[in-house]
């Protein structure tokens, strides 16, 4: 291995600002001949991802980059969540990012409304702040509205009418939370 350093060159590392990324990106644009409302919405999208994806806002509509009603095309076209179960109305699939292990299911696909069911995965919190971990005092107070007359509480999704937190407690303490259709027909 040749040490000598001669002959090579020092290189400064430049960062760029954000007026500099975004002329970057306007040249690119101009050259590519995508429309800026194409490019605003790929970044809301993106954006959206990430803020999902990265253990970060568990609903209104979903996580991860996958939601709720979309079918199972479209869910897989993500890329994002792999297949766990073959199921007659329903299939089990994980979040890829999120593994359940060998025998849990991160979500479900209905074959007739489409993603159906979301767990939330651990460190995730809804945007009220609950997550696995929460009191059962904590869910009341930022859902007042809770549902115990079922077999779990269940909340309705602020920001999103067709769909419900379900709550699992054991000892007042929240073990399992997931985000799902009012109308889902995949868990009883």
């Amino acid at each position: 291995m040749n040490n000598d350093h001669e002959g090579i060159r020092k290189h400064k590392v430049v960062r760029l600002g954000r007026p500099a990324i975004a002329a970057a990106l306007a040249a690119g644009i101009a050259l590519t001949g995508v429309t800026a409302a194409s490019a605003a919405a790929t970044s809301a999208d993106a954006a959206a991802n990430a803020t999902t994806s990265a253990g970060g806002e568990f609903g209104p509509y979903g996580y991860g980059g996958v939601r709720l009603g979309m079918t199972l095309r479209q869910a897989a076209a993500t890329r994002k969540i792999a297949k766990k179960l073959d199921g007659g109305q329903c299939s089990g699939w994980d979040l890829k990012a999120h593994p359940t292990g060998r025998n849990g299911v991160g979500l479900y696909i209905s074959k007739d409304l489409g993603v159906a069911f979301i767990g939330a995965p651990k460190g995730v919190k809804t945007p009220e702040g609950i997550k696995v971990g929460s009191t059962m005092k904590q869910v009341k107070n930022a859902y007042p509205r809770l549902d115990t007359t079922g077999n779990y509480p269940v909340a309705a999704v602020p920001g999103n009418p067709k769909a419900l937190y379900y709550f699992l407690s054991n000892r007042g303490k929240v073990y399992e939370l997931a985000l799902a259709l009012k109308n889902q027909d995949c868990t009883n």
